[in-house]
């Protein structure tokens, strides 16, 4: 099956270079019409200007696709609301969403500033949603879309100097699955890439014989899955120099030791088998949690 995308359009947001920019080429080479968003700023946030994003939608209309630049922060909505009818305008409606914007501020968290912190939640975090909510009503509307967050392994698994990225990070994941749920209903499938690639966001954070590795290139097919028709939803693909894997958010079987003044001291000698991951479940909303929870009291009650 060749992953086509002719007739669609995407918005691809940090398009301006590194992964962003290969996410927007991927797409308008397979036939999207492509929006290509970017402030312009340092890898910090700091500065702006439209030159990256106008500089990606010249190289695709060079090659003979169809593209648009803007360069609205995704943390302004009304901007955001602006780009998106931007594209609304010029071609009709909007199919696809990549959230790949994104800044770093790196610092221990005993060193961290609660600004940079707080920053770094907004670009990514409340830039992903507010991306997300401006294109919700266009793909209500056509009872289809695709939106692909973008989250890291920092977020998923931490990393250390990172606690602002990977709380924002992590944030984009309990978004995704959210808005999986309540985009069922009207064709729109959301989901999540953790790329691992060599980008100016990573430069400085890995031996250069990595980051040789990790070409951007090679996170892409990831990308075109997830934005594709045929994609899955409430997925969490991980990719980087060519390998791919999936990450799931579980829960174990558990343990039900009911209640008494002796539970946290039975919990404590059970705690291995609390965590034990044989039987684990990947819970398809967050009722999944407290049904199991109620279903295992009822049965040892009726047990009795």
């Amino acid at each position: 099956m060749t992953l086509d995308f002719a007739g669609r359009v995407a918005i691809v947001t940090g398009a301006g270079g590194g992964l962003g920019r290969q996410h927007a080429l991927a797409l308008a080479a397979r036939g999207a019409k492509v929006l290509v968003n970017d402030l312009g700023g340092a890898v910090d946030g700091s500065g702006s200007g439209a030159s990256a994003a106008q500089a990606v939608a010249d190289e695709i209309r060079a090659a003979g696709g169809e593209a648009l630049a803007n360069n609205a922060s995704v943390t302004d909505f009304d901007a955001v609301l602006a780009m998106v009818q931007q594209a609304v305008d010029a071609w009709g409606r909007v199919d696809i969403l990549v959230n790949n914007a994104g800044i770093l501020r790196d610092k221990s968290f005993a060193k961290m500033d609660m600004a940079d912190f707080a920053l770094v939640v907004q670009v990514h975090l409340m830039g992903a949603a507010y991306c997300a909510k401006a294109v919700w009503p266009h793909m209500q509307a056509q009872g289809y879309g695709r939106i692909v967050m973008t989250t890291s392994s920092s977020g998923l698994y931490g990393n250390f100097g990172q606690a602002n990225y990977g709380a924002a990070k992590l944030a984009q994941v309990g978004l995704m699955q959210t808005l999986a749920i309540e985009g069922a209903k009207h064709g729109i499938h959301v989901n999540a890439l953790a790329p691992t690639a060599a980008t100016r966001m990573t430069e400085g954070l890995m031996p250069q014989q990595v980051l040789d590795a990790l070409k951007p290139e090679a996170v892409v097919p990831a990308m075109l899955v997830l934005a594709h028709e045929s994609a899955p939803t409430r997925t969490i693909l991980c990719a980087g120099a060519g390998a791919f894997e999936a990450a799931h958010i579980t829960m174990t079987q558990g343990v039900y030791l009911g209640v008494g003044p002796d539970v946290p001291e039975q919990l404590a000698a059970r705690l291995d088998e609390v965590t034990d991951r044989a039987d684990e479940q990947v819970p398809q909303s967050g009722a999944a949690q407290s049904t199991h929870e109620v279903g295992r009291a009822m049965a040892a009650h009726g047990a009795r």
